[in-house]
């Protein structure tokens, strides 16, 4: 009998935005993909941090194109999709990881701070799925894969402002709604809500501010950008075939639907 081994890639292109930046989850989410066989596009604006991603995907054995995108310009995304068509003839994976946020009460925050929020946290992650929805359409395959937040659920209680939470609430809310037009067609769409992770936000908090978030976490402990990629390989799978419109929850416990 011919060994089924799971959570296989190989024949598979998946794009992960944001991944070019060595201080968040990006990086460590298109290593994972790239370790299990997937060819990985490094979607940024960072060009030395593409660069570096695509280096280390390399250096470990893998396969990876760098792609320089702003993912708020319709016209850019289109092209990364063009780009990766014409290379690669198939779209498999995407996951929608590019984000930014920002520390600010709702009384000191200016409207331009909401829009450049939503922006990339949301208007972004929009262009990124319309324009990869064809070529998964055309396959009856696909899956996508968006960065939520704790923030969304519950309301801040990590980092970033309410506008921040705002736009991680509107990706649930895109998610579940997209799953239910295109899950018929072979492509299932969920979430991921990370809560607090070993990034360099979290390293660079004082003491003090680091221990009273610590006393939040069941598990007493901020979770690994490597448990956030495990995750999102698992719903990016075939495996994960009957799975769409769903968020998981990686936060240690500090928050409990």
């Amino acid at each position: 009998m011919e060994e089924y081994k799971m959570f296989e890639f190989h024949d598979q292109v998946v794009i992960v935005t944001g991944s070019g930046s060595p201080k968040g989850i990006g990086r460590t989410i298109a290593r994972t993909f790239a370790k299990q066989g997937a060819t990985v596009i490094i979607a940024d604006m960072n060009e030395e941090g593409i660069k570096d991603t695509v280096a280390a995907i390399e250096g470990e054995g893998g396969k990876a194109m760098g792609v320089t995108v702003n993912v708020t310009s319709p016209e850019s995304v289109q092209q990364m999709v063009d780009t990766i068509m014409e290379k690669y003839g198939r779209i498999d994976v995407l996951v929608n990881n590019a984000g930014i946020s920002q520390k600010v009460t709702v009384e000191d925050m200016k409207l331009e701070d909401m829009r450049r929020i939503f922006e990339v946290n949301m208007f972004g992650l929009f262009l990124c799925t319309q324009a990869c929805m064809k070529p998964m359409r055309a396959a009856k395959y696909g899956r996508i894969v968006n960065l939520s937040s704790v923030s969304g659920k519950r309301g801040g209680g990590v980092f970033g402002g309410a506008h921040y939470s705002a736009s991680k609430a509107a990706v649930l809310a895109f998610s579940k709604n997209l799953s239910r037009e295109i899950s018929a067609e072979g492509i299932t769409i969920n979430s991921v809500c990370p809560g607090l992770i070993n990034t360099e936000i979290w390293k660079s908090l004082p003491k003090e501010d680091a221990d009273k978030v610590i006393d939040g976490i069941p598990m007493g402990r901020p979770g690994e950008t490597q448990e956030v990629a495990n995750a999102i390989l698992f719903l990016a799978s075939r495996e994960a075939s009957y799975i769409t419109g769903e968020e998981i929850d990686i936060n240690g416990g500090s928050h409990m639907d």
